[in-house]
């Protein structure tokens, strides 16, 4: 019997809100329907663009549609929340500010998890939202990674990726990422963060492998233990990464 319901802030995009749902029930350990989490999902699409706020590209605040969302997650009886965007984690503080439930970090989880692999250097690969609000950045030198992301040309690939291709539900290109994520490796990177959760659909579809760190999927074991459920096929140092069942983890 399920003792949390975890309310998912979905919709920054649509698909990627649904791929974490995916993920969080094809990573259950189940052996019936009452045995899977129980989740609400708002995938709220019609929420101002996180990274066209950040960079002044438009004045539509896409915070109070987030924190109408949180609120309605929680009287729903949502007992923690999960955010599958990692841009929208530049307002974490304004969100987490309205919830009177733990907010799990996204961007924190993932950081933790590649020191606990002993990765010293990482590249990561996201919205331009993300990569100019430095989330990522502050975060990996507060544990102690060095950080790197791609140039201004490699951004653009990957931002058409993001916005042209996977957003619109069109086939994304496998070898200019290919091309780009090993530019970041002979810069000396331990392993590329997809630090865009549109990025995870790319490496589902394409069939990319262990040497990406996917956020989402970190998120995804992150949620299943909080609220205390087992979860197994997850890459091994990820299912090692996270305490036993019954432990508390860190939001």
């Amino acid at each position: 019997m399920n003792t949390k319901t975890l309310g998912i802030l979905g919709g920054l995009g649509p698909m990627s809100g649904i791929r974490f749902c995916e993920l969080l029930t094809a990573h259950t350990q189940a052996a019936k329907d009452q045995d899977h989490l129980n989740f609400l999902l708002s995938s709220r699409a019609d929420t101002p663009d996180r990274t066209d706020f950040i960079l002044g590209r438009s004045c539509a605040d896409p915070v109070p549609a987030m924190q109408a969302e949180v609120r309605r997650l929680i009287e729903a009886g949502a007992s923690l929340i999960a955010i599958p965007c990692n841009t929208a984690h530049h307002f974490y503080d304004r969100l987490s500010a309205v919830s009177e439930v733990p907010v799990i970090n996204i961007i924190d989880q993932t950081a933790d998890f590649c020191r606990f692999c002993g990765f010293r250097r990482v590249g990561v690969l996201a919205t331009e939202g993300t990569v100019a609000s430095g989330a990522y950045e502050q975060v990996c030198r507060r544990v102690g990674l060095d950080y790197v992301t791609c140039d201004s040309e490699d951004q653009a690939v990957i931002s058409h990726m993001i916005y042209e291709q996977i957003k619109q539900g069109r086939p994304a290109e496998k070898e200019p990422f290919l091309r780009i994520a090993d530019k970041l490796r002979h810069r000396g990177c331990d392993t590329v963060i997809l630090g865009c959760t549109e990025l995870s659909l790319l490496k589902r579809d394409l069939g990319l492998g262990e040497e990406l760190t996917d956020s989402l999927e970190v998120l995804a074991c992150a949620c299943l233990r909080l609220c205390g459920k087992e979860p197994v096929g997850f890459d091994d140092r990820l299912m090692k990464f996270f305490p036993m069942k019954g432990t508390a983890i860190c939001c």
